[in-house]
């Protein structure tokens, strides 16, 4: 009976570590992406940092509009860093071990920045509903303390509604497998290789997807149909297009973000016959749109082109 004793208490013994193994079913050359990967990081970086530099230079772009925008570029590199040079590292160097409590931080990290993303979303929506719906009052609802109480109310939703992830994973026995086919410690990832029930924390993260980034994208979509009743109504096309041009980047962004997510959940949920797909999207989800937000704004928005000439030392007219 106590060598039967023993034998439960090793096979229930927690692993040490985790390996995160990379980009399943091309082991062998993945090495490859670290170089568009790294070069996606490193605009990611750069383009939001010029972001920030160009907002703090620029008196016109001292605007709740362009607040929120500088937000996005510090949660953009914040979730950017959070990943790619732990991605690299196994790229390069094949440094593929990562602690529990380390990958488990990692988890949280990540859900935070990506829920943060998606609250500021929301606050750059309701900024362009007030901007076009209500023009008249916008000076007194949209204000600088509008934008501080927003950012915390968001910054605290999302830190204390992303703290059962973590715990929830750190709470299951992880007693024989520790290979993780990812680059990152995501949540279904890890707790698959559970030796327990983990139907927890994938209702857990269901609930997170439907009550917070289900009504962030409720909320968004409410906007802009307001935003389109309002502009429809508008007897003059040119002021309906330039009410329309002010809206249509943060669309593309935001079509972007919640189109990627939305597959990601699918692949996840499907049967895989390539497990590729749904790494390669969650990865890619968590660094294209750091780099693309910067370039995508800069490019509809004229004020911040402008900005972005004048950093640049382009001198370039008409614009």
């Amino acid at each position: 009976m106590l060598q039967d004793l023993g034998h439960s208490n090793i096979s229930k013994s927690q692993v040490s570590e985790f390996i995160l193994m990379g980009f399943p079913g091309i082991h062998t050359w993945q090495h490859w992406l670290s170089l568009p990967l790294a070069l996606l990081y490193l605009l990611a970086l750069t383009a939001n940092i010029l972001i920030l530099i160009i907002i703090k230079q620029e008196a016109t772009l001292h605007q709740p509009m362009y607040y929120f925008l500088g937000i996005l570029a510090v949660v953009d590199m914040g979730l950017a860093t959070t990943i790619m040079p732990k991605i690299l590292a196994i790229l390069w160097f094949s440094a593929k071990a990562i602690g529990l409590p380390e990958c488990f931080a990692q988890m949280y990290v990540i859900h935070c920045f990506v829920l943060m993303e998606s609250g500021i979303f929301v606050c750059m929506a309701i900024d362009r509903y007030v901007a076009i719906c209500q023009p008249l009052r916008y000076p007194s609802i949209v204000t600088d303390s509008f934008v501080a109480k927003a950012t915390v109310f968001m910054a605290l939703r999302n830190s204390l509604a992303t703290i059962p992830v973590p715990v929830l994973a750190a709470e299951r026995h992880y007693c024989s497998k520790n290979q993780i086919e990812h680059c990152l410690c995501s949540n279904l990832g890890v707790t698959r290789l559970s030796c327990d029930d983990r139907t927890i924390n994938s209702i857990y993260q269901l609930f997170l997807a439907w009550t917070l980034m289900g009504s962030d994208l409720g909320l968004i979509f409410l906007s802009y149909a307001l935003i389109l009743h309002s502009v429809l109504k508008l007897n003059s096309a040119e002021a309906a297009s330039k009410a329309l041009s002010t809206c249509t980047s943060h669309l593309i962004l935001i079509l972007f973000f919640y189109t990627v997510i939305v597959v990601i959940s699918i692949t996840h949920s499907a049967t895989m016959t390539l497990p590729l797909i749904p790494v390669l999207l969650n990865v890619l989800h968590n660094v294209i749109p750091p780099a693309l937000n910067p370039i995508v704004y800069a490019f509809k928005n004229k004020e911040l082109r402008q900005g972005f000439y004048k950093a640049l030392k382009l001198n370039i007219k008409g614009n």
